[in-house]
């Protein structure tokens, strides 16, 4: 398949945490179903996502920031140096064809929103964002009753949620393979 699926998620969880877990078998998930994993880099969930498609063989990115003196994990077959923050993110975005959103704080939140809301006005062309578990729920709702509310219609048809990682690959599989 050959696709790029950007994942994104916290920096803090460290081998043996739940979310670090829960990472690596996202990014085996993505490696199994053919798909290179794309990520921020460093640690936490970066790390272990990058870990898992290595475990899987497969291909990884680390968009890194050169505002950090930190170099990309272990795992990152390709890192991709930017000079800021943002264009960090819109690297993130671009190299995507879909996403993957583990449990994280603003920082995640911030790129959550970037590529729902870049989707919702059209920025870009639509691309699926699936959620791992349940905790951006609540953000997802008040989202989509918010909007709904002002007229602007269910903006969350663009995000899957779904409850385990080992569905990620076979998810964006299925739904990119219609748009090839």
């Amino acid at each position: 398949m050959n696709k790029v699926i950007t994942v994104f998620g916290s920096s803090r969880p460290v081998e043996g945490d739940p979310e670090y877990a829960q990472a690596i078998a996202v990014g085996e998930s993505l490696a199994d179903a053919g798909f290179t994993l794309c990520n921020g880099g460093y640690g936490g969930t970066m790390e272990a996502g990058a870990r898992g498609a290595k475990m899987a063989r497969g291909r990884t990115i680390g968009v890194t920031v050169e505002l950090f003196p930190r170099k990309a994990n272990q795992w990152v077959d390709q890192e991709i140096r930017m000079p800021s923050l943002v264009q960090r993110i819109q690297t993130l975005t671009e190299l995507g064809s879909g996403y993957v959103v583990l449990k994280g704080g603003t920082g995640t939140l911030l790129e959550l929103a970037y590529v729902w809301e870049f989707i919702n006005k059209r920025f870009m062309e639509e691309r699926p964002i699936v959620v791992v578990g349940s905790f951006w729920s609540g953000v997802i709702a008040t989202l989509r009753d918010e909007l709904m509310w002002e007229g602007m219609g269910d903006c969350t048809k663009f995000i899957r949620e779904v409850p385990t990682p080992e569905e990620c690959g076979p998810y964006l599989r299925t739904i990119l393979s219609k748009t090839s």
